[in-house]
């Protein structure tokens, strides 16, 4: 065995420790899907080359620009929350380092993925074509108008904290929808979900948080 191909069985042994923790007793994501995905797609890829050796641990890490990596736990459970099935077409809000968005695609037909930041959305795009994913749409934008001809989406996901769910993310999530977000509620952050029926929007919270705030603009860009 070469020093390349020990380096991929040690990331491959740490990936599958951190699937069996994340359906251990001290998190309990239970959908076989999701822990499949986080079984499958290697995190060390997404995380900056100094921060590599952590890749595999139960924590946020910093990539930049006041940014960072979500908790695997954060990321499973917001995925199992959302119920996806192999059919959906589903809104990202917050490509980040595009971790969570190749969760997604490994789930879904279509992920539509925005992020704000141009060196981000560079860098995750180039990291998640590298990987062979082609089943994403990628926009550079702000990200609280959602992406209005794509939609409706079967299910939404905000990765970045708003003080309140902007009302075009649920305008554009199809009845039966499920959108779940980090929502800034003083004095802390509490990820909810919402379900979306023919006559209301129901609203569960689900956990404290701690998520990036939402930065906001109106003017969209090619990317």
């Amino acid at each position: 065995m070469n020093v390349l191909d020990h380096h991929r069985t040690g990331f491959a042994a740490a990936r599958k420790r951190l699937a069996d923790e994340l359906a251990g007793p001290n998190c309990r994501i239970r959908a076989p899907r999701v822990l499949a995905a986080m079984n499958h797609v290697p995190r060390h890829e997404f995380v900056p080359h100094k921060k590599r050796s952590l890749a595999y641990a139960n924590i946020p890490l910093p990539i930049g620009h006041d940014q960072t990596i979500s908790q695997p736990y954060v990321v499973a459970l917001m995925t199992e929350l959302l119920e996806l099935t192999p059919l959906d077409r589903v809104l990202e809000i917050g490509t980040g380092s595009g971790y969570q968005t190749a969760v997604l695609a490994e789930l879904v037909a279509t992920v539509y993925t925005i992020e704000i930041l141009e060196p981000l959305a560079a860098r995750a795009r180039e990291t998640l074509e590298h990987l062979g994913y082609q089943n994403i749409h990628y926009r550079l934008t702000d990200g609280s108008d959602g992406w209005p001809d794509a939609a409706p989406f079967d299910a939404i996901i905000v990765t970045c904290a708003p003080s309140q769910v902007p009302a075009p993310l649920i305008e554009q999530l199809k009845p039966d929808g499920r959108l779940v977000a980090p929502v800034s509620m003083l004095p802390q952050q509490e990820l909810v979900v919402l379900h979306k029926t023919a006559s209301h929007v129901e609203t569960h919270p689900i956990l404290p948080v701690r998520f990036v705030p939402m930065t906001r603009q109106h003017k969209p860009q090619a990317f």
